[in-house]
């Protein structure tokens, strides 16, 4: 596994309610592999995660001293990112590169680094045919949050498979068929979509999905509906995940009216659109996948990292005459 990949296991181990036995069971994890990788992540931190590579004694890309604290200035000031996320954040807002595994080590240095409020991983999230551009494939789905004085209300969600941007949502009292209509039209009408351009829209086998009002209502869209396979929901993972990854955060907090969650709830969908990196999307934001500005973002990305690097290799060439 990769560096990353550990440590995301590391941090569910870490978080997860169950025992560590039972939650490397579920994650196909042998126990004398993952305590492995522990060991060496208690010794090292995150680079004693990494396959281990011949090291050079010196190198002439080392950060600035002046780049080393601005780094930890904007992680002061950042602290909703993680060093992953904060190295695209510098490389696509202040316009320099840094590396996330240096990020990690310039912040470990100042004990900076702590456990993520949210990271959570499934077995799979991906079909063997996986969605190539937006509005081919929508998944949409209920979770439940329970308010205090209220009783239970249910969110439908809806999100592009591709850019895993969240195209509507609704916090409703019930959970029908209904709720979940009002949620498709509201997504379409985001996605500005003409009658001849129809998603195809997964969904579970919850009642809500399987009614024959539902049917109705696909069929009047030309919509092709499609199902998730029986007890396997993992066919929608992205929504699952997406779900998990919101809930581990807002209930931190009580709540006592649908008003008081709903603000919480657009709050968090405005942050994951427009401003949490995705690992999945190359360290991109939703908005922008969805938008079509992928290969835009990635193709700046690269311009600065090539002027950051020639920056420092002219900087280490003009010491090394100063000191002959």
């Amino acid at each position: 596994m990769t560096q990353s990949e550990k440590m995301e296991i590391i941090t569910i181990v870490e978080q997860s309610d169950l025992g560590v036995k039972a939650t490397l069971q579920q994650l196909s994890i042998n126990r004398s592999t993952f305590y492995k990788w522990y060991k060496k992540y208690l010794q090292a931190g995150y680079d004693g995660l990494a396959d281990k590579k011949p090291q050079r004694k010196g190198y002439w890309n080392q950060l600035p001293t002046q780049e080393r604290q601005k780094v930890v200035d904007l992680a002061l000031e950042r602290t909703d990112l993680s060093c992953r996320e904060l190295a695209c954040y510098i490389t696509d807002e202040q316009k320099w590169f840094v590396s996330e595994s240096t990020v990690y080590r310039i912040l470990k240095s100042y004990n900076l680094i702590t456990t993520p409020a949210y990271r959570l991983m499934e077995a799979t999230d991906k079909f063997i045919n996986p969605t190539t551009t937006v509005n081919e494939l929508w998944q949409t789905d209920f979770t439940y949050f329970k308010i205090q004085g209220w009783g239970w209300y249910y969110l439908s969600t809806v999100m592009d498979d591709y850019s895993r941007f969240i195209l509507s949502w609704e916090l409703c009292s019930t959970m029908q068929a209904t709720d979940a209509e009002r949620t498709l039209q509201k997504a379409m009408q985001v996605a500005g979509l003409q009658k001849d351009q129809r998603p195809r829209v997964l969904t579970d086998n919850g009642s809500a999905y399987v009614s024959k009002y539902l049917k109705q209502y696909f069929e009047g869209q030309s919509i092709k509906h499609v199902r998730s396979a029986p007890l396997h929901p993992m066919t929608q993972g992205k929504i699952e995940r997406y779900h998990r990854s919101m809930k581990n955060l807002l209930l931190l907090e009580h709540y006592y009216s649908p008003q008081e969650l709903s603000i919480r709830i657009a709050e968090w969908v405005e942050y994951y659109n427009h401003f949490r990196y995705h690992e999945s999307l190359d360290n991109l934001l939703p908005v922008d996948v969805f938008k079509g500005k992928k290969q835009e973002k990635l193709k700046e990305r690269e311009i600065v990292k090539k002027q950051s690097i020639e920056k420092r290799r002219k900087s280490y060439i003009y010491q090394k005459l100063q000191t002959n």
